[in-house]
């Protein structure tokens, strides 16, 4: 079996097993999430952060935007433009994002344009990941396009749970600087 084989069981797999997870062990795990990025120096120091918006079953990262918001960054989320491809744009509050493509809220296709060599960190979603930076993402490709033009730190956040010691990998994964997880920061490439 191929990678792409295994990836693509792997993904249902995976999203059953999240389906499957407490919904309180959930939100202390996101709690903690939370705490480990506010605290981490590149969250403090960058004054541009890129985090997605999640939907159902993932980790909670409307805490994060709003913390980000307050501290005065500014704050990028995704917004799909086609096909496996995305941009960041700029919002300053949760109110303005719209259902977009899979009914991810996005912002509006007005809103600025965020270039990747301005992203001092992006906080990127999984189904999984691995302590050594690997990541399972929902297969369209849309973050490793992007984060391959991105000079910041990328971070993954992943519930303990949701981690594997492998994951297949293809050449067009993008490995990730640092994993954040309820149980701590996994520094990955000597950060």
């Amino acid at each position: 079996m191929d990678a792409k084989e295994e990836k693509r069981l792997l993904r249902s797999e995976l999203r059953k097993r999240r389906i499957r997870l407490d919904r309180e062990y959930c939100r202390m795990a996101d709690q903690s999430i939370f705490r480990q990025v506010t605290a981490l120096p590149e969250y403090i120091e960058s004054p541009v952060i890129f985090c997605y918006v999640n939907t159902e079953g993932e980790i909670d990262t409307r805490p994060l935007i709003l913390d980000a918001l307050r501290r005065g960054k500014q704050v990028g989320v995704p917004l799909c433009t086609g096909k496996g491809r995305m941009e960041v744009r700029r919002v300053w509050s949760l109110e303005s994002l719209r259902p977009g493509s899979f009914g991810i809220p996005e912002p509006e296709a007005e809103a600025p344009r965020i270039e990747p060599e301005q992203v001092g960190l992006a906080l990127i979603p999984c189904l999984s990941c691995t302590e050594d930076g690997r990541r399972l993402g929902y297969g369209g490709g849309y973050y490793d396009r992007y984060l391959r033009r991105m000079a910041g730190c990328r971070a993954v956040l992943c519930r303990k749970r949701m981690m594997e010691r492998e994951l297949p990998e293809e050449s067009h994964d993008a490995r990730m600087d640092v994993v954040i997880c309820e149980e701590g920061i996994y520094r990955v490439h000597g950060l």
